[in-house]
């Protein structure tokens, strides 16, 4: 299945690593063994990270600005970990795994990139007073690796709570780390308070392999060949996958692109309330990377 699914993504090579740039896909079967592609893809290629920068852009107009949030989500395990059976019929049993192994490794990589990224705060987000052992364990994980940072501040907030903060205050967070379910829950809030699922990009990270892809993972069937979908968080993801490779230089000019079309330009499609065609986003951008590289 995973060699299948990468033939019908972009692939590349760098020395040992390979980085996908991803495609919106969907899983459809009605066999309850057939496994999500998308957890298959992260689970073979031990993607434990899943991160997303949401940032407001000034040329879009949201409820909120100047939103800039970080979220870390453990990617690998939770409930998302595919272990479901029926028990007796009429009664399943979907078995939730939460390791230490695993809560220690994206907790301190939430804390490094945190030091890394000057940023000052991070909230632990969970169910620990009801699932106590399992949420439990992530959050001390999370609170005895907290103790190795000093310089950053150490927070947490039950799930529901942050939820609703997310959409009332959400300049109180400043980098979330969250556990799998919860984290796919508010990657989907948080891209909506920035513009929706066509602005951000999400990274997927393991020790070998990344994976860039939009940061919301809605496939957008409803508009599939109307020419209307926004291209701007997978153009956002070519940046991210530039800046993995090291290819600063190359990044900063897509960047830029970018964000003259959708803040100085305004070439907005439906979803953001313009009529703008997808490719009139994308033929701005090229536009204005062929400037830059004359220049």
């Amino acid at each position: 299945m995973l060699s299948q699914l990468i033939s019908k993504n972009a692939f590349l090579r760098e020395g040992n690593f390979f980085i996908p740039y991803l495609g919106n896909i969907e899983t459809r079967s009605n066999n309850p063994l057939f496994r999500s592609r998308n957890v298959v893809l992260r689970l073979e290629l031990d993607l434990f990270v899943n991160l997303l920068h949401c940032k407001s852009q000034p040329g879009i107009k949201t409820r909120h600005n100047n939103i800039d949030i970080i979220l870390i989500r453990q990617n690998t395990e939770g409930e998302y970990s595919c272990l479901e059976h029926e028990s007796v019929s009429g009664v399943v049993e979907s078995v939730k795994v939460v390791t230490r192994e695993k809560s220690e490794e994206i907790a301190r990589f939430a804390f490094d990139y945190a030091v890394r990224n000057n940023r000052k705060k991070v909230t632990a987000v969970h169910k620990a007073n009801i699932m106590k052992l399992a949420d439990g364990l992530f959050l001390n994980t999370c609170a005895e690796i907290a103790q190795e940072y000093p310089q950053i501040e150490f927070d947490n907030i039950i799930i529901d709570n942050c939820s609703m903060q997310l959409v009332s205050n959400p300049h109180q967070f400043d980098v979330l780390l969250l556990p799998n379910l919860y984290g796919n829950i508010l990657n989907n809030i948080a891209c909506g308070l920035v513009g929706g699922p066509g602005i951000i990009s999400g990274q997927n990270i393991g020790h070998e392999y990344a994976v860039f892809e939009t940061g919301s993972r809605n496939t957008g069937k409803g508009i599939a060949g109307k020419n209307i979908a926004n291209p701007v968080a997978m153009l956002n993801a070519s940046v991210d996958l530039l800046q993995y490779l090291g290819l600063y230089k190359h990044a900063k000019i897509m960047n830029d692109a970018i964000y003259q079309t959708v803040n100085v330009d305004k070439i907005h499609t439906p979803d953001l309330g313009g009529t703008a065609k997808t490719t009139d986003v994308v033929q701005n951008v090229l536009q204005i990377v062929q400037d830059k590289t004359r220049m």
